[in-house]
C-alpha cells in the first residue's frame, strides 16, 4: 500500500487509544501523524494536508459533564468549518468509542441527508450515545453483524465475508469498553432515515447495552464518516482474539483481521481517488 495517503489522529487529554489508532493506519499503509486537539484548534487549516482523520477512544477531558462533551464543544467552536471542508472533499473520518461520542455531539454524524450539502454551522445533535441500559460499564468482546445494505466505505472488506457464515460467526468480534454506548435517536423519523439510507453499519449480535435497533455503528450518507462503539483498532492481529488458538489455521493464515480490513478499506479508497 502506498504511503501517499496521510492520516491524522487527533488526541486530547484522556484519550487512551491514540497509539492503537495510529498503528492501525500505519498497518493499513498510510503515513500517520498524532496531533493534539489544541494544535488543531489553533490552526484548523492543518486538516487540508490530510486524507483521513481519526478520533480515538478513551476518556477525553475525563468525560467531564458527559462522555466526549468537552472535546466535541472544542470541535464545534474551533474546527467545524475545516471539518466541513474535509467532508465536502470526500475525506474519510472515523470515530471509535469516545471518538464516536465526539462525532455525534459535534454534528458530524449522522450528517446531512443524501444529496444535501454540509451546512455552514455545525448541525444540531440528533443522535446520541447514552448510559447503557443497566447503567454499568462493560468491558468485553462483542459480536457484530454488518448491514449488507450499508453504504459505509470502511466496511466494504467485511461485506465481502458475509457469504462465509462460519468465518463471520468466529471472527466478527471486537473489544468494547464503555458505560455510555447505548445508541438512541431524537425521533423515529431519524431512525427510519438512517435505516433507509444505508447509514446503519454495524449491529450488536447480543444487544447488551440496549441500543435502538441494536445499532453499534453508523455512517453519514456518503459512507465516508464512520462512528462505532466497539474498537477495531484493538483487533489488528489474530493473536488479540480471545479464542485465537481455537480459530481454524486455514481460515486466518495469510488473512487480515476484521479490524485491519476496516482501515485498509479507507486507505485503499484514498489511493484509488488519487489515481
Amino acid at each position: 500500500m502506498s504511503c501517499m495517503v496521510r492520516a491524522v489522529v487527533v488526541r486530547a487529554p484522556g484519550t487512551n487509544c491514540d497509539v492503537e489508532l495510529c498503528r492501525a493506519f500505519a498497518m493499513a499503509g498510510a503515513a500517520v501523524d498524532l496531533v493534539h486537539l489544541d494544535r488543531l484548534c489553533e490552526s484548523p487549516g492543518r486538516l487540508d494536508g490530510y486524507d483521513i482523520v481519526g478520533f480515538p477512544g478513551g476518556f477525553s477531558y475525563g468525560d467531564d459533564i458527559a462522555s466526549g462533551r468537552v472535546y466535541a464543544v472544542k470541535l464545534r467552536e474551533k474546527v467545524y468549518p475545516a471539518l466541513r471542508q474535509a467532508a465536502a472533499r470526500g475525506c474519510p473520518m472515523i470515530g471509535v468509542c469516545n471518538g464516536f461520542q465526539v462525532l455525534v455531539q459535534a454534528g458530524l454524524l449522522p450528517g446531512p441527508a443524501a444529496g444535501e450539502p454540509w451546512p455552514d454551522v455545525s448541525p444540531e445533535q440528533s443522535i446520541a450515545l447514552t448510559d447503557n441500559q443497566d447503567a454499568r460499564f462493560h468491558d468485553r468482546w462483542v459480536g457484530f453483524d454488518v448491514n449488507p445494505a450499508s453504504v459505509c466505505l470502511w466496511t466494504q472488506g467485511l461485506l465481502e465475508e458475509l457469504a462465509d457464515q462460519t468465518r463471520v460467526r468466529l471472527t466478527h468480534q471486537f473489544p468494547a469498553a464503555h458505560g455510555e454506548g447505548r445508541f438512541v435517536t431524537a425521533s423515529a423519523a431519524i431512525l427510519d432515515r438512517l435505516e433507509q439510507q444505508g447509514q446503519v453499519v454495524l449491529r450488536y449480535a447480543d444487544n447488551y447495552n440496549g441500543s435502538q435497533n441494536a445499532i453499534a455503528g453508523v455512517c453519514d450518507a456518503s459512507g465516508r464518516i464512520f462512528g462505532l462503539m466497539p474498537h477495531p483498532e484493538r483487533f489488528l492481529d489474530w493473536n488479540r482474539h480471545p479464542s485465537w488458538t481455537r480459530l481454524p489455521r486455514e481460515m486466518i493464515e495469510g488473512s487480515q483481521t476484521p479490524g485491519l480490513k476496516i482501515f485498509r478499506a479507507a486507505v485503499s479508497a484514498c489511493v484509488a481517488a488519487v489515481g
